[in-house]
């Protein structure tokens, strides 16, 4: 018979270690499913505002007090030209969405996307693409968000209606550049010098700005960390951030297995700290290195839950067509 273990925390405030940096409970959006269309924006539904996000939303995440949200990818941004999300919508054109095999209306955009985390209090963490494009877009796209104006694309900005730069302050060079699923995926030499490039660039443009670097997508890679190494060699005196990806299941409902995953998120954050203090000896330098854990979550479903699930869907869509096709006209 198993025995109930309890357990003990000590809580004082002279254990204090370290100021924690409030993006720790920041979060991540994506053209993917229903997060943009249908979640957060979705104009014909009771709740939408006069610009298309639903206001129920808005304030969930404004409960939530999330103080940054990563944009717009996720694998969706390394085939994404910013230049299509913005400007009149009437204009946009409607592109093949290649990570996930939809069609993008580029209804919401940058600016959009800034107005909306304006809406509920968060700051934005934008997402460049280092997949099909490089340090051209990426200086022209930062230009176009932070220069305050005289120039082509902060000209631009202020024909879109917006007269002040959106002064976004963290920006991510490209997204899990490792994976062979992604568009235009590097090897760990062609995506840091990319990187690094990418960087001295964007700096030139606004030096206040703070960059993250790819890191793996999780943890599981067999180029794991090999490839933050590599890529630290080339990026660690111009990035601020490497990434970390990871994400946790419970597919054999073991509940067990599935708290223990917490270790192996320790054993993850330990090697790449392990990586990043490895290449900042090996470079004698002076500067910190610091994570940035962007994307993760968690499912507690089973495999066979999913399946319950998926059912009592298809359950209730065939009621559904059941009563109408019984009702009295």
């Amino acid at each position: 018979m198993n025995q109930l273990k309890k357990a003990k925390m000590v809580v004082d405030k002279e254990f204090k270690i370290a100021e924690i940096d409030s993006r720790i409970y920041g979060s991540f959006i994506e053209h993917l499913g229903r997060a943009v269309y249908g979640g957060i924006y979705e104009p014909n539904h009771q709740n939408a505002d006069e610009h298309g996000f639903r206001k129920d939303v808005i304030d969930l995440v404004k409960d939530l007090q999330v103080p940054i949200v990563r944009y717009p990818g996720g694998n969706m941004v390394s085939a994404y030209n910013w230049e299509d999300g913005v400007g009149p919508k009437e204009q946009r054109p409607r592109r093949l969405e290649l990570a996930w095999r939809t069609i993008e209306p580029n209804d919401v955009g940058t600016n959009e996307f800034v107005d909306w985390a304006k809406n509920v209090n968060s700051e934005v963490m934008m997402a460049i693409n280092l997949g099909t494009r490089g340090i051209d877009a990426a200086r022209n796209f930062i230009e176009y968000c932070n220069h305050p104006g005289g120039t082509y694309w902060s000209d631009l900005r202020k024909e879109h209606g917006y007269e002040q730069p959106h002064n976004i302050k963290t920006w991510c060079l490209g997204n899990e550049m490792d994976g062979s699923w992604q568009v235009g995926h590097k090897t760990a030499d062609e995506y840091g010098r990319l990187a690094q490039e990418t960087a001295k660039a964007m700096r030139l443009v606004d030096p206040t700005i703070e960059l993250v670097a790819c890191g793996s997508s999780n943890s599981k890679m067999p180029t794991f960390p090999q490839w933050e190494a590599t890529t630290l060699e080339h990026t660690y005196e111009q990035v601020d951030f490497i990434s970390l990806h990871q994400y946790f299941g419970n597919p054999d409902d073991d509940s067990e297995n599935y708290l223990a995953n917490a270790l192996e998120m320790d054993h993850f954050i330990k090697t790449v700290i392990s990586t990043c203090d490895y290449i900042k000896a090996k470079k004698r330098s002076k500067k910190q290195m610091y994570l940035s854990f962007d994307e993760w979550n968690v499912w507690y479903h089973s495999h066979q839950a999913d399946k319950e699930i998926e059912l009592g869907q298809l359950l209730l869509r065939n009621l559904k067509t059941i009563i109408i096709l019984k009702m009295p006209y």
